[in-house]
């Protein structure tokens, strides 16, 4: 589903850019999870924070929202039957041990031709799919996932530059990932550690989860200069009955529904497109921008996101452009660490 906005003026992608220094894109994550920064943007002026602070941000009745996704070593090394050399990034895994993936060679390999991955296993090239057929179908010999497990890499975001280490394994991986299907992290959930989700239970701060399996197109840049002419990307995306249950429990007393990360809005929003909020297992290509009528999320946990990307679209929609234009510019002159492995902002649901 993508939804259209109505904001108060025309946005263009101009209005979304801004100046970032290179050496303030995190490259490897903070000493400990909870050690990042946070900047608290829930009211009019920034406030700098640390993230284990986050528990006494929040309220009794509030009701955390996680995306229980879980990272998947999708990134494999390779090469054709010709000797030359393919990296493929997996997508989507799919029954019958295939998959989709992004293929880069220096010729793009047939329908009918193999590929050898790591020394260690073929897969089929199937054909072309998905949109503009830019990912290949592949069949694997045996489950891709312990395929993957067992022979592919952390897929580390385009900004990070260091090859994936074991470390990074670790790291790039919430503590509560249970379901396995994405290709990048739910960054923001990697702030969580055992010591803060103890701190937030203490408090009387609910919990509940969704699922959104992250696809690589997250990274796709916006090149249309009309923002409404940009094709989202689709994911698969579960929102179960219990989380419905216990979001409407949480209304119903008071408390506020708060998204960690933009996946979880994107699935918990998706799940509302109708008006109110249902079970729903499926697909979305949601595509958030101010103006956009939010119905279900009251706070956002978020980490800072790419100039001209939709994630900075989403946000600036959440908490007004104007306002998170005002904490970008702090954050940037505080030197807080951006990105997937920066730190964390703290955001109130706002009027554009």
């Amino acid at each position: 589903m993508n939804t259209t906005s109505h904001p108060d003026r025309e946005y263009t992608l101009a209005d979304f850019d801004f100046a970032l220094p290179p050496e303030l894109i995190a490259q490897q994550p903070a000493a400990e999870r909870s050690a990042s920064r946070l900047l608290d943007g829930s009211g009019l002026l920034p406030v700098d924070r640390v993230f284990r602070d986050l528990p006494a941000l929040l309220r009794e009745g509030d009701l955390l929202v996680f995306n229980d996704t879980k990272v998947i070593k999708a990134r494999l090394l390779g090469e054709k039957a010709t000797g030359g050399a393919v990296e493929a990034l997996v997508e989507r895994v799919l029954p019958n041990h295939e998959v989709w993936a992004h293929l880069r060679a220096s010729k793009s390999p047939k329908p009918g031709s193999i590929v050898r991955f790591d020394d260690a296993f073929h897969a089929d090239v199937l054909g072309r799919c998905g949109p503009d057929d830019a990912l290949f179908h592949l069949r694997f010999p045996d489950d891709p996932l312990v395929l993957l497990e067992r022979h592919g890499h952390v897929p580390l975001p385009p900004y990070i530059t260091h090859e994936d280490t074991a470390e990074d394994a670790r790291r790039y991986q919430t503590v509560f990932a249970a379901r396995p299907g994405a290709v990048a992290a739910p960054t923001a959930a990697l702030h969580f550690d055992e010591g803060v989700l103890a701190e937030l239970q203490a408090r009387g701060v609910q919990r509940a989860a969704v699922t959104l399996h992250v696809g690589a197109g997250t990274f796709q840049p916006v090149r249309a200069e009309n923002i409404a002419e940009h094709r989202m990307h689709s994911e698969r995306f579960e929102v179960g009955a219990a989380t419905v249950d216990a979001i409407l429990a949480t209304r119903q007393a008071g408390g506020r529904v708060v998204a960690v990360g933009t996946t979880t809005l994107r699935a918990l929003e998706s799940a509302a497109r109708a008006g109110e909020l249902t079970p729903y297992n499926g697909e979305t290509d949601i595509f958030i921008t101010p103006g956009f009528p939010f119905r279900v999320v009251d706070v956002l946990v978020t980490n800072f996101h790419l100039p001209r990307s939709t994630l900075l679209m989403l946000v600036s929609a959440f908490a007004g452009h104007a306002h998170v234009r005002s904490l970008y510019r702090h954050a940037v002159e505080s030197r807080y660490r951006f990105f997937s492995y920066g730190d964390a902002m703290l955001l109130q649901r706002r009027a554009c």
